[in-house]
């Protein structure tokens, strides 16, 4: 007698435990851009933030490419070269731009407000349907960051809000492309994120030239701080943020940005000695309240209502 094997279906534990899984590795890369803050004080050189966002990007997509041996074909030339631009060339002027004309809790509370872009956009460009949770939880959130960072001293420059404004956009544009287009066939995580971070990286190089002149001496504290944002900011946090972008609802992986400032806040009490008050910690609170609620399906409180 031939007995033939058959595998069970997963069970609803599987799924979860999948889901889970996808979404801690989604969340290594907020988590490890939440450490830019405190390495570029630390140990790069002052007055060169568009080069380390070209250092950041550059190298690491020629890395991967040189990896995969992987080129777009047809019309991917010219969607990863666009998404190269949303998600990093345009990305990286604008948010130096409001880090340098507004205080680091103002850029960053506006930077909160890509999940609330992403969920909008993903009405219009993924046809997906209204979700007052997720647009909810966005807005709690983003109250959440502002809690933590916003301070006294806060002020607001038009320039520098319109930049923090644009940075978040032009990111949750490029996120929802990213989900709308998918990964094509035959190309790697890898690849396809070093498609986008070599375009990035070639916007990079003219704009930072005209806007810094030549690149400062580099010595060994400024090359470690360029690898780590290069290596592991850069090329693995990409591969895992792109990837996730393919296999989790859009609106659920924009929420886990939230914790880029959160863990640049944690890295400032740790790192730099400072203190966080009651205000700061009932902020904490909310924005991970606001990015696990996120990841979870919205509740059917009644036939009809929006999801």
């Amino acid at each position: 007698m031939c007995w033939t094997h058959r595998s069970s279906p997963p069970t609803l534990d599987d799924v979860r435990n999948s889901d889970l899984s996808r979404t801690a590795l989604a969340a290594f890369a907020p988590v490890v851009w939440g450490s830019t803050y405190v390495v570029t004080t630390e140990l790069l050189p002052v007055g060169h933030p568009l080069f380390a966002g070209l250092l950041r990007a550059l190298p690491a997509g020629l890395v991967a490419l040189a990896l995969t041996r992987t080129l777009p074909r047809g019309s991917w030339w010219a969607k990863a070269a666009a998404l190269g631009v949303l998600n990093i060339g345009l990305f990286f002027p604008f948010l130096f731009i409001a880090a340098e004309r507004l205080p680091g809790g103002v850029a960053a509370t506006l930077g909160a407000a890509q999940p609330l872009v992403v969920a909008l956009l993903a009405v219009g460009v993924l046809r997906e349907s209204p979700s007052a949770w997720r647009l909810a939880w966005g807005v709690i959130g983003m109250l959440g960051v502002g809690l933590v960072v916003l301070g006294p001293a806060a002020g607001f420059d038009l320039a520098g809000v319109l930049a923090g404004l644009g940075g978040a956009a032009t990111m949750a544009l490029g996120v929802t492309l990213t989900k709308k287009w998918g990964r094509p066939a035959g190309a790697s995580p890898t690849a396809f994120a070093g498609w986008q971070l070599t375009a990035g990286g070639l916007f990079l190089v003219p704009v930072t030239f005209l806007f810094e002149g030549p690149p400062p001496a580099i010595g060994l504290t400024a090359l470690l701080g360029y690898l780590w944002l290069g290596g592991v900011g850069g090329l693995l946090a990409y591969v895992l943020w792109f990837r996730a972008i393919g296999t989790l609802p859009v609106t659920s992986v924009s929420m886990l940005g939230l914790l880029s400032p959160m863990v640049a806040a944690a890295l400032g009490v740790v790192v730099l000695g400072q203190t966080l008050d009651l205000v700061q910690l009932t902020g904490f609170a909310l924005a991970l309240a606001a990015i696990v609620a996120a990841q979870r399906p919205a509740p059917v409180l009644a036939e009809g209502a929006l999801q």
